[in-house]
């Protein structure tokens, strides 16, 4: 079996691609090599282009731990750092893909529309609130929305569940939008349920991501599935060429169905996320249901991909619901996506608005905890407010390097109050922030560096709805079995391990 795997990873476009970037980057390091060898004004160009480099990189407007690792690496090596800087560096998206995505937000500001009187109200009774709504109408056109119904699952056996029974029930569309879709249990049961809508003539639309189904889907399964009649895409295929668009990922999970209920959350589309497949011991993964006008939002996001590609757009607002449900249900909700295109890095500050809103208790989960030092030192301030916060992170690691640099933040965190603990039964993967019983987002949002400045993601953030206490209680029970990570754990360890941990912790912006 074990010879099956490695013949077939071999095989694998992961492999030939990944081969083909590593000697293109051997070509343009040996390149380089070679011509300040035998041309000495290249080597001055290029060592002046380095020293040019790094006083650009400590005088721009960008996150220490980037500058941090990018002057690092130009004083290694002079003669290759200010080039590579020029090439890979500063998170550079390329023009057309921050063009696009520029295009499409400017769509969005002539489809949303945000309930001015809403905003009002709270800015008058609930302030902490209106700072939330004003930043995520002002960063991304994010209206806030009232009388929607959020229902909050603990486990992703039973957004699975729900998912299934919410899929049975379109009649209009389905819009799907997955990083990783597995051949399995969980994938195979919705296939067939969209393969059966397809059939009644309902309208089903899926956006997958390249590199996230590289290894778990076959190539080229989206025309598999359009020959289903399911309308499917690709999201930034991967190509076997230096590329830095190929580092900005569709990390986000939607599903939206006939405009009336969406979801979000964690749960991806293959077995280990509802626990028919076991990969790191017990598999806990935490997503939403919305149902209400604050659907809407999940129909534009999803559109707003969709529609950058194709020659006729679609109208989100003939996806709208044409019921037009309110639900007796108090508190307010606002569905948000981030992009690497703008300089809004809307996951992050969501996370720091709410961190900063609580008074009594912060608590939050997270499979990477991967932070800089804006989010550090937000966290590090509540708790010497005394703010009980507590972060929630696997015992079992799905990627063992980052794992190691997790625990490199450790020791901060806890001297400044800050309490750990590690999800004993195995792996934890939701990306949960709860603030006093008043808020919480729950999305795709991880708190490393991809999250926050990489990656496209979504979410919905909460205030004063009432699955607050469901979110609540699921937490207090993951920390009730989990093991809470003590400051003399993270002092006993040996020198080379804290010395790799700080080389790790470094390099973390580019992990």
């Amino acid at each position: 079996m074990n010879l099956k795997r490695i013949l077939s990873f071999f095989k694998s476009k992961l492999f030939f691609v990944g081969l083909m970037i590593i000697a293109q980057l051997l070509v343009l390091v040996v390149l380089i090599a070679l011509l300040s060898y035998q041309f000495y004004w290249f080597y001055l160009f290029s060592v002046l282009l380095s020293f040019i480099a790094s006083v650009y990189i400590v005088n721009r407007e960008d996150n220490p731990s980037f500058k941090i690792l990018w002057v690092l690496l130009i004083m290694t090596v002079p003669v290759m750092g200010g080039l590579f800087y020029i090439l890979f560096g500063g998170r550079k998206v390329p023009k057309e893909l921050r063009i696009r995505d520029q295009r499409s937000l400017e769509e969005l500001r002539h489809v949303m529309k945000q309930n001015q009187p809403m905003i009002d109200a709270l800015r008058k009774v609930q302030p902490q609130a209106y700072k939330q709504a004003n930043y995520c109408w002002h960063s991304g056109y994010f209206p806030v929305y009232t009388n929607c119904e959020v229902t909050y699952f603990p486990l992703g056996e039973q957004k699975f569940q729900a998912l299934v029974e919410e899929l049975k029930k379109a009649r209009r569309f389905i819009f799907l939008e997955y990083f990783i879709i597995a051949e399995g249990i969980m994938w195979n049961t919705v296939l067939d349920i969209l393969k059966d809508k397809v059939k009644e003539g309902v309208d089903v639309r899926l956006i997958y991501d390249d590199a996230g189904c590289i290894t778990t889907l076959p190539p080229r399964y989206h025309e598999t599935l359009r020959r289903y009649g399911i309308k499917a895409k690709v999201f930034n295929p991967i190509e076997p060429h230096l590329a830095m668009q190929m580092n900005n990922r569709d990390h986000r999970k939607i599903v939206v169905i006939d405009g009336e209920v969406a979801f979000t959350g964690g749960v991806n589309l293959a077995d280990e996320y509802i626990n028919r497949y076991e990969r790191f011991g017990h598999w806990k993964d935490m997503a939403v249901m919305v149902k209400g006008a604050a659907v809407q939002t999940f129909t534009v996001l999803f559109l707003q991909f969709w529609n950058f590609d194709e020659p006729v757009k679609s109208d989100p607002l003939q996806f709208a619901s044409q019921e037009q449900r309110t639900y007796p249900e108090t508190g307010y909700v606002i569905p948000f996506c981030d992009s690497p295109t703008d300089e809004d890095y809307v996951g992050q500050q969501t996370h720091i608005n709410l961190i900063n809103s609580a008074s009594r208790y912060l608590y939050a989960t997270t499979p990477y905890l991967v932070i800089d030092q804006e989010t550090r030192m937000a966290l590090t301030l509540a708790a010497k407010n005394g703010v009980d916060v507590r972060i929630l992170v696997p015992h079992i690691p799905d990627k063992k390097i980052v794992f190691e640099v997790t625990r490199s933040n450790y020791e901060r965190l806890i001297q400044n109050g800050v309490r750990i603990y590690e999800y004993t039964p195995g792996f934890v993967h939701g990306k949960v922030m709860l603030a006093d019983d008043q808020s919480a987002v729950v999305g795709t949002v991880n708190m490393d560096y991809r999250s926050y400045y990489l990656h496209y993601e979504c979410g919905v953030w909460m205030y004063q709805t009432g699955c607050l206490k469901e979110i609540r209680k699921d937490l207090e029970e993951a920390f009730a079995i989990s093991h809470e990570v003590t400051l003399e754990e993270c002092r006993n360890i040996s020198i080379l391990r804290r010395f790799i941990r700080a080389f790790l912790n470094i390099i973390s912006p580019i992990m």
